[in-house]
């Protein structure tokens, strides 16, 4: 994508763009690019509390330094899922007033998929047109673009809004447990909500989102020496293997509804036959009873068992609802739009059908009022690519413009284009 956007003090905004807002993104963009490399250089995996407690510092310092109400909230109502943590890092919450009616949540989150020492081999660095460095696509940047559109609201004297919330959150990798209860209750009354993930190399916005969920099949069977009397056992593999292929075409991709088995273990040792075995499967779904129709169909299906003696058993566990597309969220995506295309020239696609993957913008949806918009952040590409993970450099600039005017836009209509 060819981006209509000049370097930063040698552009002259496009005919139909703010020339106020126009240089304010272009000045900020190189502020944003050294938050950036500090955010980038905090390693904050999701299961490194130190880390993702450390990030959270910064993050509240600087929204304080900002002039946010500001307050660090630790997670202690976590949903507690397969592989959560014991200690599930923390939120940071920012309220900033105006002195309009508007209401705006902006979240990103802190966390990454990396372990600690990772980021010596991805270190920041600028190669051509993009950023490199780990997480900074997932999702650093959707972070630095936050406190950087604030700052930049700031420094144009804009307080016509009447409240912009900023949530941070440091689990959004392992399916957000401790904080997807404050997502939504912080939704619901928001006249927008902005999710900062990357709309991918396109900058797409995103409406819906699809669900995640776990299956889990547990086999219980009986052990016997394999050599000497295998007849005296119950092959809890062999229950395993008839259970997964009977359940191979229970995925309907046509509606957007998957289970794909991706895990499973069995036996101890090479000479007993296996008394437990266990799989787990990804699923994938556009709406919530889907999940519901896929869960009574597995409960379904394991009634039919291969062994006799053996006990089959079937648990599905919710990582993340579905999100479908609100005409509240369609209107002000094509607010978006208008102000992408017609100010700064550069074309904004908008997707309101799931594609599979999900985030928790799925939260905020569950109860809100307003409009829903996934994929805010800065264009880039290579989420949990440890060597390939990036942002386009020409992309930073034209999003804070479009964060800074959508502000404007919901909190004066009137200047909506």
């Amino acid at each position: 994508m060819a981006l209509a956007w000049s370097a930063p003090g040698h552009a002259q905004a496009p005919a139909k763009a703010q020339p106020a807002v126009y240089a304010a993104a272009q000045a900020e963009q190189n502020p944003m690019l050294a938050t950036l490399k500090n955010l980038v250089h905090i390693e904050s995996g999701s299961r490194d509390y130190g880390g993702v407690s450390y990030i959270a510092q910064v993050a509240a310092e600087r929204l304080k330094a900002l002039g946010g109400e500001v307050q660090i909230i630790p997670a202690t109502d976590v949903v507690r899922l397969e592989d959560t943590p014991e200690q599930v890092g923390p939120m940071v919450q920012a309220v900033f007033k105006g002195r309009g009616q508007s209401r705006i949540l902006m979240m990103a989150h802190m966390d990454t998929v990396y372990q600690r020492g990772d980021v010596d081999k991805q270190p920041f660095r600028i190669e051509g047109d993009r950023v490199y460095g780990l997480g900074v696509e997932d999702e650093k940047q959707g972070v630095a673009l936050v406190l950087h559109s604030i700052a930049m609201l700031q420094k144009l004297g804009y307080d016509r809004f009447g409240e912009i919330t900023v949530l941070f959150n440091s689990d959004e990798e392992i399916s957000s447990p401790g904080s997807r209860r404050l997502i939504s209750a912080l939704a619901r009354d928001q006249d927008a909500i902005f999710s900062f993930e990357s709309g991918g190399l396109q900058g797409t916005l995103h409406l819906a989102t699809s669900g995640i969920g776990a299956m889990f099949l547990e086999v219980e069977g009986k052990s016997s020496h394999a050599g000497a009397k295998p007849e005296a056992g119950v092959n809890a593999l062999y229950e395993l293997s008839h259970q997964l292929l009977q359940m191979r075409d229970l995925s309907q991709p046509d509606n957007g509804l998957k289970l794909n088995w991706t895990i499973a273990q069995a036996g101890t040792t090479r000479n007993v036959i296996p008394p437990h075995a266990r799989a787990q499967a990804d699923a994938r779904a556009l709406r919530a009873q889907d999940f519901q129709a896929l869960q009574d169909a597995v409960q379904e299906k394991i009634k039919n068992r291969l062994l006799e003696g053996s006990k089959v058993t079937a648990r599905f566990e919710l990582r993340r609802p579905p999100m479908q597309a609100s005409d509240a969220a369609r209107r002000i995506a094509a607010q978006a739009k208008a102000i992408y295309q017609d100010e700064l020239g550069i074309p904004l696609h908008v997707n309101d059908v799931a594609l599979g993957g999900g985030t928790d913008a799925a939260f905020a949806a569950l109860n809100t009022r307003g409009g829903v918009v996934e994929g805010m952040g800065v264009c880039g590409y290579g989420a949990h690519d440890m060597y390939g993970e990036y942002i386009l450099l020409d992309c930073i600039a034209p999003r804070l413009y479009l964060v800074a005017r959508m502000v404007m836009a919901l909190s004066e209509p009137a200047t909506a284009r």
